[in-house]
């Protein structure tokens, strides 16, 4: 591993034993991150994004590969790790029965802070995230976004090297999530490394440098957002929903400006590289063949488009 590097993983696998033999959730993944960067693993739901956070930071052991965090190796090593590590779970891990300021002093002390250096931390941490006026409030009189912050600020207490975040908008209003990416984006700005996973592609390309794509344990691709628009070559993606009987494919197959065409019952998705009147098109077709269209879109090329082109599916929610 290079001294730049703060996360390296090398044919990470894990499974888990099945009715139907074992179950993948990870299928060699491979990445690395830089030390000071913002990295993103985005995919849908049941890509493998929370199973390779959970090996990055030893509460789940690889079946195979190897995977170091600040140069530890996180079988070997897991202790070391661990100190050198925070990580904000989906759920609330907070402990119910104490104050905010006392989630935060007590995982100061865990950490080897005295008394009055935890205490200092906590009410420093309370301040950068906008939370001193709930100090003294318990758990369950904050909001979802509060607690998402109280996580972080816990996650911090100890200096990590690295913070590891697993989906931590989901369930957020969107002014708490605005609110939230501002503060991880401070975070990074001090120097802060940041492995984030998710399934927005909003907030994937609103904080992450890079961002690896993931699907069924998988890296699809990993680069930055714009080089993977060139790389990927994504295109425009036209999308139309109908009724009423099938869709005549060959003529849709047969328009030049068709890169590539997708159908299921009721859909027809054309990628195209000069979406320009595609729409259109796809209308007229449909309404020769004597089909009802329920719905249309146009999506220009994005992250989604991304997606689309490397996984020819959309995101799970």
């Amino acid at each position: 591993m290079t001294g730049n590097l703060a996360i390296h993983a090398d044919g990470l696998r894990k499974s888990y034993p099945g009715p139907g033999g074992e179950a993948e959730a990870v299928r060699g993944l491979g990445l690395s991150v830089a030390k000071g960067e913002f990295f993103g693993l985005l995919g849908p739901n049941g890509a493998g994004k929370s199973t390779t956070i959970g090996m990055l930071t030893t509460m789940v052991r690889p079946t195979a590969g190897r995977a170091e965090v600040c140069g530890l190796d996180v079988a070997a090593d897991a202790v070391a790790v661990k100190r050198r590590i925070g990580v904000v779970a989906q759920d609330n891990t907070l402990d119910i029965e104490l104050t905010v300021a006392e989630n935060l002093e007590f995982r100061g002390r865990y950490f080897g802070l005295g008394r009055r250096d935890a205490r200092a931390r906590a009410r420093d941490l309370l301040t950068l995230f906008g939370l001193f006026d709930r100090a003294r409030a318990r758990v369950f009189e904050l909001s979802g976004g509060q607690l998402k912050r109280v996580m972080i600020a816990r996650a911090l207490v100890h200096r990590p090297d690295v913070l590891f975040l697993d989906e931590p908008t989901a369930g957020l209003d969107p002014r708490s999530r605005l609110h939230l990416w501002d503060v991880l984006r401070g975070l990074q700005a001090k120097g802060q490394t940041i492995l984030l996973t998710t399934h927005h592609m909003e907030e994937a390309e609103t904080l992450c440098d890079r961002l690896a794509v993931i699907d069924q344990g998988r890296v699809l691709a990993c680069d930055s957002v714009r080089a993977l628009r060139e790389t990927v070559g994504a295109e425009t993606v036209v999308t139309v929903v109908y009724e009423g009987g099938a869709f005549d494919l060959a003529a849709v197959r047969a328009m030049a400006r068709a890169d590539r065409v997708e159908a299921t019952d009721g859909q027809v998705r054309v990628f195209a590289g000069d979406p320009d009147g595609v729409l259109s098109d796809l209308v007229a077709l449909a309404a020769k063949a004597g089909l009802t269209v329920v719905d249309a879109s146009q999506l220009a090329p994005s992250l989604e488009t991304v997606f689309l082109t490397l996984t020819g599916r959309e995101f799970r929610e």
